[in-house]
């Protein structure tokens, strides 16, 4: 079970969130909190106090007083006119992701929603449903207001959810599993949508992913250099601690224990003096990207924990602030970090695919064709390769540098992180494409190579890979081979197989 604080939620318990499915409850003491913060709320509506967001508009509306009468069709209006997302919703993953960071957010106690909000949220959780949440229509500060308006909607039984495999109205769901709508009160439609758990729940997801693709990347890199015959003196530790980057010497210690024990890697001077930079540099190349993940990874534990909807109360309701925390701007330069970082991955790993097939660069039949003339191998995978890498240089514009100004220029800067957080996700499933078509030719060349001249490690990666992708004796239609490598890749248990097969290692050290 995950006990959520508003205070320590980690990528690892979301992880199991997420993906095991593990049951999700409220702290004691969270709730109390949440409790207290929840009468300063009552009390300012009972005393018809002029507080932004609990007995005023929203936005430019912000000087308009709404009567105490009001509080709960304004909740109501304010839910239906922000509810308008557009596009393809999101991974169902990533709406799992946004109902769980709502609820962490609210705990922390400074929202004034009742607790029966955050057991509602718990509610869908555990039971499995999850929010239909657009992928577009964010700006990114004042919040991810368009998606969170959808999230919202679910909790008054209305939009559409995800339920077992099925997309559905909401409210055939709730009444499946027994879960009653709620009618919002003062305050609750605002604390629900002002917060940054679009752009978050899409980072979470999108870290996820690329930390396993970013040790794939090493052990596919690892059967290239031995495909290659790559020179090993490049991976000594001595080089990577002269320079001083922990997460270098890291990768390099990696890819030394991979290929541990391999006929196929030469040393310095034995068949040429140095390799090419997309080989002799992979620890330069994948640290750097480590480096920049880790960043991402501080960034997201900070926003997963923060309290960023707007007004905040404070001293038991003595001191209501109206701030700025819905701002995406950490997060945004955070998934626009990720995005250079990620792409970098598929730069240089398509310069190995092009090193793998290319005749005038290697030894290796050309194309790694079997009948090369006759048959083109993987000389039009090469293509599909440098396409995607094309693309992902435009997705990898920065979004974080546009801002449009909204709400009658109240609202005069915002983050465009949701936009950098989506973007960051299909350039992570773009290289996941590219490192596919890395492993089928790495795999043939190896096999071309002699597999019994393998190290054991990358021996046993190409035993499992070749359970699906097999050898390239024949043209056939190679847009199968890489979407199946591609989703093995996504799939798999990376720390389990490195477990297994490198026992004498801690994964990621």
């Amino acid at each position: 079970m995950v006990v959520l604080t508003g205070q320590s939620l980690t990528i690892e318990d979301a992880k199991n969130v997420l993906y095991e499915y593990m049951f999700v409850s409220a702290s004691v003491e969270s709730m109390k909190k949440v409790e207290k913060s929840r009468e300063a709320v009552e009390n300012i509506v009972k005393q018809k106090k002029v507080v932004y967001g609990i007995t005023t508009g929203f936005g430019k509306f912000s000087d308009v007083l709404i009567e105490s009468d009001d509080v709960e069709e304004l909740q109501w209006n304010l839910i239906h006119s922000h509810a308008c997302g557009v596009g393809e919703p999101f991974p169902e993953v990533v709406s799992r992701a946004m109902v769980l960071l709502r609820a962490n957010a609210l705990l922390k106690g400074y929202s004034g929603v009742r607790t029966v909000v955050i057991e509602r949220l718990l509610d869908l959780l555990n039971a499995r449903i999850h929010p239909v949440i657009p992928q577009q229509g964010s700006l990114g500060a004042s919040g991810d207001l368009a998606p969170l308006a959808h999230l919202a909607l679910v909790l008054m039984g209305e939009g559409e959810v995800f339920y077992q495999g099925e997309r559905m109205e909401a409210i055939t769901a709730l009444s499946k599993v027994g879960i009653v709508p709620l009618t919002l009160k003062a305050k609750e439609g605002l604390a629900l949508i002002n917060g940054t758990q679009a752009m978050t729940a899409m980072g979470l997801v999108n870290y996820i992913e690329a930390e396993q693709l970013a040790y794939q990347t090493e052990a596919i890199a690892a059967l290239t250099l031995e495909g290659l015959r790559g020179i090993e003196d490049a991976f000594d530790p001595r080089v990577h601690e002269a320079r001083g980057y922990h997460q270098q010497t890291e990768v390099a210690e990696r890819i030394r224990r991979m290929v541990s024990g391999s006929q196929l890697i030469t040393k310095q001077g034995e068949l040429r003096v140095q390799d090419a930079y997309s080989l002799r540099c992979i620890p330069q190349v994948h640290g750097a990207s480590w480096q920049a993940l880790d960043y991402v990874k501080e960034k997201l534990e900070i926003e997963m924990n923060a309290a960023t909807d707007n007004p905040l109360i404070f001293d038991d309701g003595e001191k209501v602030i109206s701030g700025g925390n819905f701002h995406g701007q950490p997060i945004a330069l955070a998934m626009d970090f990720m995005k250079i970082a990620v792409a970098e991955l598929a730069n240089i790993s398509e310069r190995r695919i092009e090193r793998l097939v290319n005749p005038q660069l290697n030894d290796l039949p050309p194309f790694l064709s079997p009948v090369p003339g006759l048959q083109s191998g993987a000389m039009i995978m090469q293509y599909c390769a440098a396409s995607l890498v094309s693309e992902n240089k435009t997705l990898a514009h920065p979004a974080s540098v546009d801002s449009i100004p909204s709400s009658a220029n109240q609202e005069d800067h915002v983050s465009m992180g949701t936009i950098a957080s989506r973007h960051a996700h299909q350039i992570i499933q773009n290289v996941r494409r590219v490192l596919a078509v890395e492993l089928i030719c790495a795999l043939q060349a190896v096999e071309y190579r002699g597999i019994e001249k393998m190290a054991s490690f990358t021996k046993s990666l190409y035993e499992e890979a070749r359970k699906l992708i097999p050898s390239i004796t024949q043209d056939r239609v190679f847009s199968k081979d890489i979407e199946i490598a591609a989703s093995w890749l996504n799939k798999m248990d990376w720390k389990a197989f490195v477990d297994r097969n490198l026992p004498t290692t801690q994964y990621g050290y």
